[in-house]
C-alpha cells in the first residue's frame, strides 16, 4: 500500500542538515602548497628561501642538465621530461619555497636560555623577507608540544613571534599559520585554540588558524569530522609525522618510512576523519640528503624521494614536508609530472561529459569520477601556475 503525504516536515531534519553543512562544507579545491619546508629557528634567516633555491638550482645544473637526465632519473617519457625540466628551472628561480615553518620543536631542541632570542631574530628575518618580497605565500612557525609538559614555553614562543611580527609590520601578513605538534590529548586542541582567540583579540588580528600534527596512534583515535567545527574554524590542516608515528608503534628504525603500511593506515584514517571538512592534509618527510656530491648519490636521493612523493600523491596527499634543499628538485619534478601526465586526458573526458557525448576509448565515466577529474584539473592548474 502506498502512502502519500504532502506538506509534511521530517522531525529533526533542519537541525541535522544545519550540522551537516557546518561539519562538511566541502573541500572546494583552491591553492594548496605542494610542500612545507621546516627550518630550525637557530638556522633561519632572511636569506633562507633564496639559499635553498640557489642550492637546488646548482644541483639541477650539475646533475640534471636536461630532459634526458630528467627522463632517466624520474622515469618519465622524454616529451614530458622536457616540460618538467623547463618548469623546474623556472620554479626554483622564482618560488623555491611555497610554505615555510620556523621550527622551535624537534628540529630546534630544548634550549630555554636561547629560545626568546631566536624568536626575536626570527621576527626580524620575517620582516626583512616581507620587505624584500621573499616571504612565501604560506609561512609561520612550529611551537613545542603540550605533550612535553611545558605549555607555557610553547605559548610564550607563539606570543613573542606573533606579537613581534604584528608590531613590527603593523599587521600579520597573509598566509600565516602555526603548527601544533604531538597532540596526544584532544583537550590540548581546545586549550590551544582558546589561546589563539585571546592572542588575536589582544592584537586585533584576523582569525588565527593552526594545523595539527598526527604523530601517534592516540591522535588517530580522536580524529573525526566534527572536530574541525568544534574548534570554530581554527583547524586549517592535519600533517602526518612519520618518524614519531612509526616510533610510537615500535617499528624498527629501518622501517620508519612514509610508504610503510602502518603509515598508509594513518593517512587513510586522516582522510576518513576530515573528508568534506575543508581541513587540508599533508604527508611527512624523508630524513635523508645526498650521501655525497657525486651524481650517483644525488640521483639516488632524488629517486627515493620521488618514489615517496608519488606514493603520497597516489594516496591523495598532495602536500608533504621537505627537509633539505635537494628535496625541492624531486618534489617539484614529481608533482609536475603527476599533474601533466593526465591533464589532457582529464580535460577531454570532462568536456565530453559536459557536452553529453561518448568520451571514447571504452571509458564510461561516473558523475563522481567526472567531479573528481574536474577537481584534479583545478588542483593541477594551481600547482602548475
Amino acid at each position: 500500500m502506498r502512502v502519500t503525504v504532502t506538506g509534511q516536515t521530517v522531525p529533526g531534519f533542519e537541525e541535522a542538515y544545519r550540522l551537516q553543512r557546518e561539519r562538511y562544507p566541502g573541500d572546494g579545491v583552491a591553492w594548496q602548497p605542494v610542500h612545507t619546508v621546516y627550518v630550525p629557528a637557530d638556522r633561519f634567516s632572511a636569506g633562507t628561501v633564496a639559499d635553498w633555491g640557489g642550492q637546488a638550482l646548482e644541483l639541477v645544473k650539475e646533475h640534471l642538465a636536461g630532459p634526458r637526465e630528467v627522463a632517466e632519473v624520474f622515469g618519465l617519457p622524454e616529451a614530458l621530461a622536457a616540460e618538467v625540466h623547463a618548469r623546474l628551472l623556472r620554479k626554483l628561480a622564482r618560488e623555491p619555497v611555497e610554505d615555510l615553518r620556523v621550527d622551535f620543536e624537534d628540529g630546534y631542541g630544548v634550549r630555554p636560555a636561547e629560545e626568546d632570542g631566536h624568536v626575536e631574530l626570527a621576527v626580524l628575518a620575517v620582516a626583512e623577507m616581507r620587505a624584500a618580497g621573499t616571504l612565501p605565500r604560506r609561512w609561520g612557525l612550529r611551537v613545542k608540544s603540550f605533550a612535553d609538559g611545558d605549555p607555557a614555553r610553547s605559548l610564550r614562543t607563539l606570543d613573542g613571534f606573533v606579537t613581534g611580527v604584528a608590531e613590527r609590520l603593523g599587521e600579520l601578513p597573509g598566509g600565516f599559520t602555526v603548527t601544533f605538534p604531538k597532540v596526544l590529548m584532544e583537550e590540548y586542541l581546545g586549550q590551544f585554540a582558546a589561546f589563539l582567540a585571546r592572542l588575536e583579540g589582544a592584537l586585533a588580528l584576523p582569525r588565527l588558524r593552526f594545523e595539527i600534527q598526527v604523530e601517534a596512534p592516540q591522535t588517530v583515535r580522536f580524529l573525526r569530522g566534527e572536530l574541525a567545527a568544534s574548534l570554530q574554524g581554527r583547524l586549517a590542516a592535519a600533517h602526518f609525522g612519520v618518524f614519531d608515528y612509526t616510533a610510537s608503534l615500535g617499528l624498527a628504525p629501518h622501517e620508519q618510512r612514509l610508504d610503510h603500511p602502518a603509515c598508509d593506515h594513518a593517512r587513510h584514517a586522516m582522510q576518513t576523519a576530515f573528508a568534506g571538512t575543508g581541513v587540508e592534509l599533508s604527508d611527512g618527510s624523508l630524513a635523508a640528503s645526498p650521501a655525497s656530491d657525486s651524481a650517483a648519490d644525488v640521483h639516488a636521493l632524488w629517486r627515493r624521494h620521488a618514489e615517496l612523493v608519488r606514493h603520497s600523491l597516489a594516496h591523495g596527499f598532495y602536500q608533504g614536508w621537505d627537509m633539505h634543499s635537494s628535496h625541492l628538485v624531486s618534489r617539484f619534478a614529481t608533482v609536475y609530472a603527476f599533474h601533466l601526465a593526465r591533464y589532457d586526458s582529464y580535460s577531454r573526458r570532462v568536456r565530453a561529459w559536459e557536452e553529453q557525448r561518448d568520451a571514447g576509448g571504452g571509458v564510461m565515466d561516473e558523475p563522481a569520477t567526472v567531479k573528481t577529474m574536474a577537481a584534479a584539473l583545478r588542483r593541477a592548474d594551481a600547482a602548475l601556475r
